[in-house]
């Protein structure tokens, strides 16, 4: 079972290089960010003909996670977290798919720092540890994928020093993703490639794909029964590369079963 993670950074813009990416990796699941979409807007009928069905949660001009399951549809178990009813991004999808609890995840950036976004950004961390917390009780394999906005170290990032600023590296940032480690969530691609140097994400700007100057916020944390079944994790770091495409690669792990 291959399971997906991809930011693709406005699904209408990026619609052919999403049919494009599915139809060349057949990925069991996919989870989406930035769909940057109302829900009446999702286009389902070419998801649909591209062999997948799909949940998704919108939300006009920015935000917006989806869920895609080939040859089946996702069944939503929900899609918010708990914690702060005043907040309305949309940034948080959750289902099952196949006998696996799949979460698709937006997490705040939280720039600039120090700031009311930054703040924001760290409860709704604690917001997630709360929600993969009853997950984790339900002793089902999960994996919660997504774009989590955090270098978790420095060898996640092309130059720590270009980063040390941001939102992305600051201490309480990398704090609560540790947190969930220490919660016993495994970081498939860290635990795959634990001397780091792989990338998902390379701005637009600066030459950064060219140079090869990017850095790891695309995550897929395994709880312990999906971690048994881990087979291989990694990045479609080609896709980066094709025309108008997202900012971020595709991120996968594949497990047994």
């Amino acid at each position: 079972m291959r399971i997906a993670t991809y930011n693709i950074n406005g699904i209408k813009a990026r619609l052919p290089r999403l049919i494009e990416w599915l139809t060349e990796t057949q990925p069991d699941v996919a989870c989406l960010q930035e769909i940057k979409t109302q829900d009446e807007g999702f286009p389902i009928k070419d998801i649909e003909e591209a062999g997948y069905g799909a949940i998704w949660h919108g939300q006009k001009g920015f935000n917006g996670v989806a869920i895609l399951a080939r040859g089946a549809t996702p069944a939503e178990v929900t899609r918010s977290l708990a914690g702060e009813p005043e907040d309305e991004h949309s940034r948080y999808i959750e289902a099952d798919v196949n006998g696996v609890r799949v979460a698709s995840i937006y997490l705040p950036n939280g720039n600039p720092v120090p700031g009311p976004k930054f703040d924001y950004k760290i409860r709704w961390m604690a917001r997630l540890r709360a929600r993969a917390a009853q997950i984790w009780a339900e002793e089902v394999p999960a994996v919660l994928a997504g774009d989590y906005n955090v270098i978790p170290f420095d060898r996640d990032v092309w130059k720590p020093a270009a980063m040390a600023s941001d939102a992305l590296m600051q201490p309480e940032s990398r704090s609560a993703y540790k947190t969930l480690l220490g919660d016993g969530w495994t970081d498939a691609l860290a635990s795959r490639h634990p001397n780091g140097g792989v990338w998902t994400y390379w701005d637009y700007q600066m030459n950064a794909w060219p140079r090869d100057a990017g850095f790891r916020i695309d995550h897929l944390l395994l709880s312990p029964a999906a971690a048994d079944r881990l087979i291989e994790a990694q990045v479609d770091k080609e896709h980066r590369g094709r025309e108008k495409a997202s900012d971020h690669a595709p991120t996968w792990v594949r497990l047994k079963g």
